[in-house]
């Protein structure tokens, strides 16, 4: 009997391990999403890259993909300028931001939506 209470026991460790190095890989796999407002303060759009400075002064440089969603702007961001104010929704896999939403929130948009 002692046997069968050895093996159910090193079973049921076994599984339980199992089960939390899953839920750890799922939960990382989930890409945790950032906001940053502010101006632009350099736009390379040959690299589809945007530098924001936030109001506490650090800047961001933002990547942008096709799969990027754009609001208040033209073309997919291509009216986006030195000086636009944005609001930048984005993940970050090793050290690099890539934007999953970007809108431009100066005062054109503004006035466009009233």
């Amino acid at each position: 009997m002692q046997i069968h209470n050895r093996r159910a026991v090193v079973f049921c460790l076994f599984a339980f391990a199992a089960v939390a190095v899953l839920t750890n890989a799922s939960a990382e796999d989930k890409d945790a999403v950032h906001v940053v407002s502010g101006i632009v303060k350099h736009v390379d759009k040959g690299s589809k890259k945007v530098t924001v400075k936030a109001g506490d002064g650090t800047e961001h440089t933002i990547k942008w993909t096709g799969k990027t969603t754009w609001r208040g702007t033209k073309d997919g961001g291509e009216d986006i300028k030195e000086g636009s104010q944005l609001t930048v929704r984005y993940t970050e896999k090793a050290g690099e931001k890539t934007a999953v939403g970007v809108e431009d929130v100066g005062k054109d948009t503004k006035k466009a939506v009233q």
